[in-house]
């Protein structure tokens, strides 16, 4: 019974992991979601849904450089976390 429940414990822990790492739509995500994204807060996040709603949905992750505040150095530091594609399995913030 032991052996069990630490088994069910570490399954938990590694389906919570892997739903942490999945990449954020930055063309779907909330305010909340981008926010929480490294080197990002609260007024870059604003500034990519305000850039997204002006212009249209990012085509590809550099895209994220029509941003006021943030450069390519940005972008690669986030490359991994985030996503523009909309067939993949991403989080959008619920919206």
């Amino acid at each position: 019974m032991k052996n069990l429940l630490l088994m069910l414990v570490a399954v938990s822990a590694l389906t919570m992991s892997a739903l942490a790492m999945a990449a954020v739509n930055v063309n779907t995500a909330d305010a909340e979601a981008l926010a929480e994204l490294p080197y990002i807060g609260e007024a870059k996040s604003a500034a990519i849904i305000e850039e997204r709603e002006a212009h249209g949905d990012f085509e590809s992750v550099d895209d994220l450089t029509r941003v006021s505040g943030i450069g390519s150095t940005t972008v690669d530091r986030i490359r991994d976390q985030v996503t523009v594609d909309s067939s993949s399995a991403s989080t959008d913030g619920g919206s």
